[in-house]
């Protein structure tokens, strides 16, 4: 029977983390992409890149949220990250009206009508308070409302 070194061991219970947490949010957190990007193809290939991410970070992980909230905010980060970056600055353009939204409006809609999170977990996973959760949510109903009042 083989023996392990404790970094080995370390290393099977990081990539067994990951494996359950690509089995159980990895549709999840593609869909959650797709809502900056609108790009399945550029969704798929951040996805991969969020969860290489998180099994880089794993080590420094300390529990003081839930694994799916510490997902959920390097996921919600680095397709903001991807926004903000010179090729979808200057090479991407997107005219869908939902899109429109601002993406600090659209994030909270999304997360709380499609992924149907809690005020409390969309406020841990976005670093916010509850209040600005719920003022942004409004916003967002009156934007989104206006706009559809226009067409």
């Amino acid at each position: 029977m083989d023996s392990y070194s404790i970094e080995q061991t370390k290393q099977l219970t990081y990539e067994t983390i990951i494996d359950e947490l690509m089995t159980n949010y990895g549709q999840d957190i593609l869909q959650l992409v797709m809502q900056y990007v609108h790009n399945r193809n550029v969704a798929e290939d951040l996805t991969q890149e969020i969860f290489m991410k998180c099994y880089k970070a794993l080590p420094t992980f300390h529990f003081n949220s839930s694994l799916k909230t510490w997902l959920w905010r390097i996921a919600i980060n680095h397709a903001k990250d991807y926004l903000k970056s010179w090729y979808v600055r200057n090479v991407e353009t997107n005219n869908e009206d939902l899109f429109a939204l601002p993406v600090k409006y659209r994030e909270v809609i999304y997360l709380c009508y499609y992924e149907e999170q809690p005020m409390k977990e969309i406020a841990d996973v976005l670093q916010l308070n509850e209040s600005t959760v719920k003022t942004r949510l409004r916003k967002a109903k009156q934007l989104l409302k206006k706009r559809l009042e226009r067409q």
